[in-house]
This record gives C-alpha cells, structure tokens and sequence, in this order.
C-alpha cells in the first residue's frame, strides 16, 4: 500500500469513526459519567467488537454472513434490543453527588462488555467494510499485510475519535451541580440509544 493510498484510507477512516453511532454515544456516556480515563474499558471493549469486525471480514467469514440474510437479521436484532436496554438503562440511571464519589457503580469488566456487545452486534460494521476494504486493496501485493494495515488505521483512529467523544462529554460533567439536570442529560443519553437502536432496525442491505 503506497502512501497515497494509505493517507486516503486514513481519511475514509477519519469519516467513518467521527460519523455519530452507537459507538460515539457509549463513549459519551461514559466519558460524562464517569471521565475520559474511567471510560478507557468501554473504548477498548467497542475495539475488540471492532477489531472482531475486522477479523471476520479479513478471514473471509464476513462475506459468508453478509450473504445470509438470516445471520444478518439475527445479529442486527440482538443489537437493535441491546441498545434499547443500554437505553432504558440510562434513563433510569440515578444521579451521582458531585461532590462525592462519582465512581459510585463502576465495573470496568461491565464497562468493556458494553462496548464490545455494541459494536459485535452491528452488522452495518461487516456490511461496511466488505465494501471498503477492496477498494484498497491492491492486487499482486500480500492481502494479509494489507488488511493488517487497513485494520490498525482503522482501529487507532476509532480510538483517537472514541477519546474525543468521551472527552468532550467529561467537560458536560461541571455543568451537571443539580440531581435534575443530570437526569435531564440522562435521558437525553437515553433518548440517543433508543435513536441508535432505531437507526439500526432500519438498516437494510443494498
């Protein structure tokens, strides 16, 4: 892959990662909750769901469930109810005291399981990225290097991104002095889950 190449990939990347989703609203949840360094597990669980993502498709098991449109309607499911609950779950979190201990329910296990369920569930991901990745791909060169290459850009610019998002949500978190506009925020994270869940059910393959 020339360095042309690479510099275009990396700014589909850059598109696809700054692109507001599931993702991005797990991010600021738990950017706004709990800071950006607390939220480090849900980011590097949506990696692994991503990273897995990548895997299947570069092990050409991705085209086997794209193909299916069972698979796919199993997968997209599992995710449209996961976020719901994610959302559900947000609305009736309670709020936390500013000033005492903001930590209060925090698992980092819990934190990571999240984010991988999220993006695991996503089948846009594997729809997506069988289309992205021929594009660059160029023939007579190693595939497998190639695709390692795309994965890594793909995955530490997601992190990049995740890191903004989650930092930009921990600055809300000085505004948040009151029970009632933490559980207006609240909701509002809520509300963005549901509209993620909703983005997904309507997803259909062309």
């Amino acid at each position: 892959m020339t360095l042309t190449l690479w510099l275009t990939f990396l700014v589909a990347a850059l598109l696809i990662s700054v692109s507001p989703g599931a993702g991005a609203v797990n991010s600021m949840s738990s950017g706004l909750r709990y800071g950006v360094r607390k939220s480090l597990p849900t980011i590097a669980g949506q990696q692994f769901g991503y990273g897995a993502q990548i895997v299947l498709v570069g092990a050409g098991l991705g085209a086997v469930v794209a193909s299916s449109n069972t698979a796919l309607m199993v997968i997209k499911w599992i995710g449209v109810l996961y976020l719901i609950w994610l959302g559900i779950q947000k609305w009736r979190e309670p709020p936390v005291e500013t000033s005492g201990d903001v930590m209060a329910g925090f698992s980092p296990r819990q934190q990571f399981r999240n984010g991988a369920v999220v993006n695991l569930t996503n089948p846009k991901a594997t729809v997506f990225l069988i289309a992205l990745f021929p594009q660059f791909l160029v023939a007579g060169e190693p595939h497998g290097e190639q695709l390692a290459t795309m994965g890594i850009t793909l995955i530490l610019v997601d992190i990049l991104v995740m890191v903004g998002y989650a930092l930009l949500a921990s600055q809300l978190f000085r505004f948040m002095t009151t029970p009632r506009r933490q559980q207006q925020m609240n909701r509002v994270f809520g509300s963005l889950f549901v509209a993620a869940a909703v983005a997904l059910a309507s997803f259909r393959r062309a």
